[in-house]
């Protein structure tokens, strides 16, 4: 009797431990449903309450171009998305802005970022490729002049740019000593950005008046990070690259007053600085027609003035953003640069020129 009752309470004792196992199953089983149904009410409600975030929105908006405008559309992406409900997912890439308008004419992307105006075959290839833009200068740089610190050099002319940047300067001019009298005793080892990059061409233009005309014995990159790396590691360095890259390298880099003035916020906004240039967006006309890009280039206007100095550049005046509104708002295309670069040109003067699709003389 006793073997008996030993075993059917253990049977019974088995019986409810099966039973308390059950209910803890399906208790966890109700506070997983209740989570899915808790996320999926989450997704079912207004677009409103949705936050900007990578999948949030069916909406795409592609940026490509200059690795120098890169922080900035960076950061208007960002804060974007961080701040406006409902919005559309944003990437940036930096291709350079030679390879950003190749992607932009073919109709790949729907922003693109530029060191420099559009040129005549780019302007060409968007018209073939049914590509309408409006040109927007989003903010102000300072092409810097750097070195590695190491060196004593403080200070460079245009004329001495001229004399180690010049195509006649290959193979010939490979010492410090041969320019800079001050400068070290040692090879010199430049460093600059490769023949897409907007910067080459406004450099180029600005110190040899020519657009594209420089030596080919450098270390080119359309990434300005591997060109601060390179000047960073190399005691005999020089290179040239944004404000916005010398200004978060301080502490690894030196920049070069050029005629006695040194890059700054003030020396760009104020354009003594004598490599100062505007920076800039061509948004797609047809894109604009989307309400999230509308959204994303409205916002990315109402918050660059703001968002320029945190990245290491200079913003317009609050007259030009209002300007650059009214163009979106008309949806008004074209280019105030008739397919050239040009040498310092005031933002008051940029505002008045006129917009047009045609190809001007140079």
């Amino acid at each position: 009797m006793f073997v008996m009752f030993q075993g059917q309470e253990a049977a019974t004792e088995a019986k409810q431990a099966k039973i308390r196992n059950v209910a803890m199953i399906t208790n966890k089983v109700r506070v997983v449903l209740a989570a899915a149904f808790s996320v999926a009410l989450a997704a079912c409600g207004s677009g409103e309450n949705t936050p900007a975030s990578g999948g949030s929105s069916s909406e795409s908006i592609a940026i490509d171009g200059s690795s120098t405008v890169f922080p900035l559309a960076e950061a208007a992406a960002e804060a974007f998305t961080r701040e406006v409900t409902g919005g559309a997912r944003v990437t940036v890439g930096e291709s350079g802005t030679g390879g950003g308008f190749g992607k932009f004419c073919r109709g790949e992307t729907q922003i693109t970022n530029a060191s420099r105006p559009i040129k005549t075959s780019e302007m060409e290839a968007c018209a073939a490729g049914g590509v309408d833009y409006v040109e927007i200068p989003i903010a102000f740089d300072g092409i810097s002049v750097v070195v590695h610190p190491e060196n004593p050099l403080t200070d460079t002319t245009m004329d001495e740019l001229r004399r180690v940047w010049g195509p006649d300067a290959e193979g010939s001019i490979t010492r410090w000593r041969q320019v800079y009298s001050e400068g070290p005793d040692a090879p010199m080892q430049l460093f600059g950005p490769g023949t897409a990059s907007g910067t080459f061409d406004f450099f180029t233009e600005a110190v040899m008046g020519e657009s594209g005309s420089s030596r080919t014995d450098f270390t080119p990159s359309e990434d300005d990070n591997v060109l601060v790396q390179g000047v960073a590691t190399n005691t005999g360095g020089m290179g040239y690259f944004g404000y916005a890259y010398y200004e978060q390298n301080q502490e690894r880099i030196n920049a070069l007053t050029v005629n006695g003035i040194a890059p700054s916020p003030e020396t760009i906004a104020d354009g003594s600085y004598p490599l100062a240039r505007p920076m800039f967006m061509y948004v797609s006309a047809e894109a604009l027609r989307r309400p999230q890009v509308r959204r994303f280039v409205d916002f990315y206007l109402n918050n660059a003035a703001s968002l320029a100095p945190r990245v290491g550049y200079v913003g317009l005046p609050p007259a030009a953003y209002e300007a650059y509104r009214q163009r979106v708002a008309n949806n008004e295309t074209g280019t105030a640069f008739g397919g050239h670069n040009e040498v310092g040109l005031s933002i008051e003067e940029l505002v008045a020129r006129p917009l047009s699709n045609e190809a001007a003389a140079h």
